[in-house]
């Protein structure tokens, strides 16, 4: 999971490194928009990810087959129906979100262009993002890996394609997006006729509206999405300071996050890996399995946080270079490098617990922390910070991290010493 995870980082920096080398900044900006859009837009949804491995892993612990296929389709059912949602309310979501982004024309005009063409490809990412979470709630890593892989290597050819040989730009990076998506639901649908094939069971189609699911999927779904919109409140939040301190700090922090987005993506793997085994171990009852899944994806991330600190107070001028020719923009960077180098070692426990808490399905806890992580913690600090500058707005960033860690990990100790995550 931490492979193809990081495929996902990975083109985000090659979406970037394609644009850095372009012969303006605003182009990085323009993509930069256009991503932290598609953050709230798609990631926003990221329930339909979460909320299906949780689910589907305390069901494959329980081996109800007929419950593991209409899991699966409750979920597609309810990707369609937002991504319809989506489709028709394009031009308002478009105008709301550019109307909190205090940006150039420049960066707004080629930002626009991006979000139409990416918005088209929201049946195919919010399907994509169900059939991941169901690979995950049945064990299987290694088609997780296969379609994420798959999907993130077309579209990191057709950024070349586009961007590099056709001279496309922004637009170029997001029909390279709306294309690899589309081709990823082809071969998602392939990989699911192979699982069930492994899995054998029936198509009992009376039980696809049975009300308790339903009302099961529909709260959990609700929490994780409140808690994913915090988490992209701040993120959009940061961009959008950022993008008030000028072109290049925005471009500067477009960069950066680069790095701190790499280093997510690989603990979210050993995140996705808890989710998956700690929900089978609840589903199974299997207390022996649940605290031996936590041990061991805690020390794993622990380690993996070390090694990608270590990794960017060395390498981290060098990956800088690689990813913009832009002089003013390295030379920016390399003034906030120090933060992205602290941020593995304090943001590696909220990781680890989200997978603990979203293969436990116990998300209103997880939604509660994120709501007190970002208005309790993050927006004061900035405000108290804000005579720092670019360096107030990263720290406050590192403060409302190491918060939400510190505050799942205290948690997670109270509800053991009550009755513990898995009930008789």
């Amino acid at each position: 999971m931490i492979l193809s995870n990081l495929s996902v980082p990975l083109l985000g920096a090659v979406d970037t490194a394609v644009v850095g080398h372009l012969d303006e900044p605003y182009h990085i900006g323009a993509v930069a928009i256009g991503a932290m859009i598609f953050g709230i837009v798609f990631w926003g949804f990221g329930f339909l990810r979460m909320g299906t491995t949780g689910i589907t892993a305390q069901i494959y612990g329980q081996r109800e087959m007929v419950e593991l296929r209409l899991s699966l389709i409750r979920g597609v059912l309810v990707a369609l129906l937002i991504s319809f949602v989506l489709l028709i309310f394009k031009n308002n979501i478009a105008d709301f979100a550019f109307y909190f982004i205090e940006a150039t024309e420049n960066v707004t005009s080629h930002a626009r262009v991006y979000f139409n063409i990416r918005i088209m490809s929201s049946p195919a990412t919010l399907i994509n993002y169900v059939l991941l979470g169901w690979f995950l709630g049945m064990q299987n890593a290694k088609f997780a890996l296969y379609h994420m892989l798959f999907v993130n290597s077309i579209n990191m050819l057709l950024d070349y394609l586009f961007v590099i040989k056709f001279g496309q730009g922004a637009n170029g990076v997001a029909w390279a997006s709306l294309i690899a998506e589309y081709c990823g639901l082809v071969i998602g649908l392939a990989l699911v006729k192979s699982v069930l094939h492994d899995h054998p069971g029936k198509w009992l189609w009376q039980g696809l509206l049975d009300k308790d699911k339903i009302v099961r999927l529909v709260l959990i779904n609700k929490n994780i999405f409140i808690r994913t919109l915090c988490l992209m409140f701040t993120l959009a939040y940061f961009t959008a300071q950022g993008s008030r301190m000028g072109e290049v700090v925005l471009a500067t922090n477009a960069l950066l996050f680069n790095f701190q987005t790499f280093m997510a993506y690989g603990l979210d793997g050993l995140a996705h890996a808890a989710e998956a085994m700690v929900g089978r171990a609840v589903g199974e009852k299997n207390r022996q399995l649940f605290y031996s899944s936590v041990i061991i994806i805690l020390f794993w991330s622990v380690i993996v946080s070390i090694c990608f600190a270590i990794f960017y107070a060395f390498f981290g001028y060098n990956l800088i270079a690689l990813l913009t020719d832009i002089d003013a923009l390295r030379e920016n960077a390399d003034n906030y490098l120090i933060w992205i180098v602290i941020l593995p070692l304090v943001s590696v426990w909220s990781f680890v617990f989200d997978g603990v808490y979203i293969g436990s399905t116990r998300v209103v806890e997880m939604r509660n922390i994120m709501l007190l992580a970002t208005f309790a913690f993050f927006l004061p600090s900035w405000y108290f910070l804000q005579g720092w500058g670019n360096h107030g707005l990263w720290l406050a960033f590192v403060i409302f991290m190491f918060t939400r860690g510190l505050i799942m990990a205290v948690i997670f100790l109270r509800i053991n010493q009550r009755h513990g995550f898995i009930t008789d």
